[in-house]
């Protein structure tokens, strides 16, 4: 699996505009439902829900907040780099400012598991990480995340 097969460029939000933890989940819901169809409301609690398990927060200023859904059909992703780091009760307690936001359909079970994988893989690496945070464009940001996502062997 690889990330560019879970995100499309309109996936993309180069400057998220958020203050809070909250707000930047509301934001993103709000783009997953222009791109699922599906309420946004809906992708919010699933959100919410998964978040009171524990932050989704990996470190070094990265999350990668997750939800499924039983009405959407296939994996997607949303990635934003966020305009200021905030609070994300991260593992490491460092804000963050880079959030790859998927959502999942209900009876995922292990592509689940490998599309997180595959993000925490490519957002843990540190030259891919600065090159993300060096860049203000959406298609920029789409090309560096599709180009530096490997295969990974299930």
């Amino acid at each position: 699996m690889r990330l560019a097969d879970l995100l499309s460029t309109e996936a993309v939000i180069p400057s998220l505009k958020a203050n809070n933890k909250k707000q930047a989940l509301q934001e993103l819901s709000e783009k997953a439902a222009e791109i699922s169809g599906l309420p946004a409301r809906e992708i919010f609690d699933a959100l919410l829900q998964r978040e009171r398990l524990g932050s989704t927060g990996i470190g070094d200023g990265v999350a990668i907040p997750h939800g499924k859904l039983a009405r959407i059909k296939t994996i997607f992703g949303i990635f934003a780099r966020l305009e200021r780091p905030i609070d994300f009760d991260a593992l490491d307690g460092a804000p963050v400012d880079l959030v790859f936001l998927l959502v999942t359909p209900e009876a995922s079970g292990a592509d689940h598991l490998k599309a997180l994988a595959c993000a925490a893989r490519v957002l843990r690496d540190p030259s891919i990480v600065a090159t993300i945070r060096a860049t203000r464009d959406a298609s920029a940001l789409y090309s560096i995340i599709a180009q530096t996502s490997t295969p990974h062997a299930a």
